[in-house]
């Protein structure tokens, strides 16, 4: 039952992925580019975690990590690039 779960919720993640690049490439502003790549690194930590759960180690939960931690700060780059056109002040 619980690989039924892990597939089914895995299924979801990758198609929530695809909206989210679709999104990327057709937003309107920059705004919602960067939310839309926001919600992708959300989605590819989803996707970690549950491959991690597939396969039974906890390496993935330490990749999942790492890109949680580079995708805070790639995000808070872009807004501020887009509040102050500098990153490094």
């Amino acid at each position: 039952m619980i690989t039924f779960a892990i597939a089914f919720a895995s299924i979801c993640f990758g198609l929530g992925l695809l909206f989210n690049l679709w999104r990327v490439f057709n937003a309107s502003g920059v705004t919602d580019r960067v939310l839309a790549l926001d919600t992708m690194v959300i989605n590819i930590i989803a996707l970690l975690v549950l491959y991690g759960m597939s396969v039974g180690t906890g390496v993935y939960f330490e990749a999942a990590l790492l890109f949680a931690m580079t995708g805070f700060v790639s995000t808070v780059a872009y807004c501020k690039f887009i509040l102050r056109g500098d990153i490094i002040e």
